[in-house]
């Protein structure tokens, strides 16, 4: 069997699992469902705050969005990992997709009813994060139940292509329905969410992990004790925690989309939408061909070509050299994401992949949401075009040191 026979029987193989397929469709109503109801609560948000304060003060309370997002992850986070461990991964997602439809439920009344306020959309925000703190390391350690072993790299790179088709959709959806209604966007973020639910439920396979010996306490210091152990692992979180954080210039779209390009919501969805498009032509070709060899060399190029990527979007001030430079900054991102995941996952075991999960699931976290608010204190000091160049500037430095402090990682070799 040649190489080129065998990826096709593998991605066969892959379709037919029917339980991953309805988790994959889950997966991609849930993500577009939260694209939209992220890109809603920014632009609502900032066009709340445009009313009485600046440009930068306004980009500064959109970066509090993940902020507070973050907050319950970081306390919850190893607690969930240890539930995920513990108890039904399917019976867990089925019931954060409950509180979340409450909250975005209450999300879609306030627009309507013209009660929406800053500290509303803050406070529902905490709930969302709360949720999403035990959805993260379930969800992490349901996929790969769901594929024999050998399937395991091609589903992951499927499982990205259902996040990035659902945020290149998501944004650029999310932009249009704003323009009818803040609300008509939360009503459709629910059901999209209610049809994720059922996706989930129709799952036929035992979703539940082995029992765990041991007191809750116990089972989340075996989970850290393993991450710290495994380099390759910790090296591959940690980058993408420091990369982001210093290069994330997501919370300034809207700043630049309505004060530096001045391209209205409907440009701001399609910018929001650019990254997502360049990690699923990146996606697409690592679901058709996964990578097999040099998996350490690639992540580290990635990172860079994301510095340098945020570096251009910083400098342009005309749309399609900002949206160019989102696609390439999102591809890179893709390369990279897709390298960390498969080393995580191949290495970790399954009665452990629920407290792993929920490290690397923190450190995205606070990379995605610390970057977020990074990029919006610096956008208060910088300014917008400042902040963006810097954390550019900033990413590329990062790879630099992380090459240098984990050798073992620029080292890794093949992801079978």
């Amino acid at each position: 069997m040649n190489e080129t026979t065998g990826r096709v029987a593998e991605a066969r193989a892959l379709l037919a699992e029917a339980d991953y397929l309805r988790f994959w469709a889950s997966r991609f109503l849930g993500s577009l469902g939260v694209q939209i109801q992220s890109v809603t609560m920014g632009w609502e948000v900032y066009s709340l705050s445009r009313r009485s304060l600046s440009v930068g003060a306004s980009a500064l309370n959109v970066s509090l969005i993940g902020l507070v997002t973050f907050a319950p992850l970081f306390l919850l986070a190893l607690p969930a990992g240890e539930t995920a461990d513990r108890h039904d991964r399917r019976r867990i997602l089925l019931t954060c997709y409950g509180v979340e439809s409450l909250a975005v439920a209450t999300l879609a009344a306030a627009a309507f009813s013209g009660r929406a306020s800053v500290v509303l959309l803050l406070g529902l925000a905490v709930v969302f994060g709360a949720s999403r703190s035990f959805f993260g390391p379930a969800n992490t350690a349901l996929g790969p139940m769901l594929v024999p072993r050998s399937l395991l790299p091609r589903a992951i790179a499927f499982n990205s292509l259902a996040w990035q088709s659902a945020s290149i959709a998501g944004p650029a959806l999310g932009g249009l329905l704003i323009v009818a209604s803040p609300g008509a966007a939360y009503l459709s973020t629910l059901a999209l969410y209610l049809a994720a639910a059922l996706n989930l439920f129709a799952i036929r396979r035992n979703t539940a992990p082995m029992v765990q010996a041991g007191s809750r306490l116990a089972l989340v210091r075996e989970g850290l004790a393993y991450v710290w152990r495994q380099k390759v692992v910790f090296g591959a979180i940690s980058l993408d925690l420091a990369a982001v954080i210093l290069g994330g210039a997501t919370a300034l779209l809207p700043a630049f989309a309505r004060d530096v390009l001045r391209i209205g919501a409907p440009g701001f969805g399609l910018l929001r939408a650019s990254p997502a498009i360049g990690a699923t032509l990146v996606g697409l070709v690592l679901a058709a061909a996964p990578i097999r060899r040099h998996a350490g060399v690639i992540m580290f190029c990635g990172v860079a070509v994301y510095g340098a990527a945020t570096v251009v979007f910083g400098d342009s001030n005309v749309l399609w050299l900002s949206s160019i430079a989102m696609v390439v900054l999102g591809g890179a991102d893709m390369l990279s994401v897709f390298v960390r995941q498969t080393l995580v996952q191949l290495v970790t075991p399954d009665a452990m992949r629920g407290r792993v999960g929920a490290v690397s699931g923190l450190f995205v976290g606070a990379s995605n949401e610390l970057g977020e608010f990074e990029s919006g204190l610096a956008a208060r000091f910088l300014g917008v075009v400042g902040a963006a160049v810097f954390g550019g500037w900033g990413a590329l430095a990062v790879t630099g040191l992380w090459s240098w402090a984990f050798p073992d990682l620029r080292r890794a070799d093949r992801l079978e």
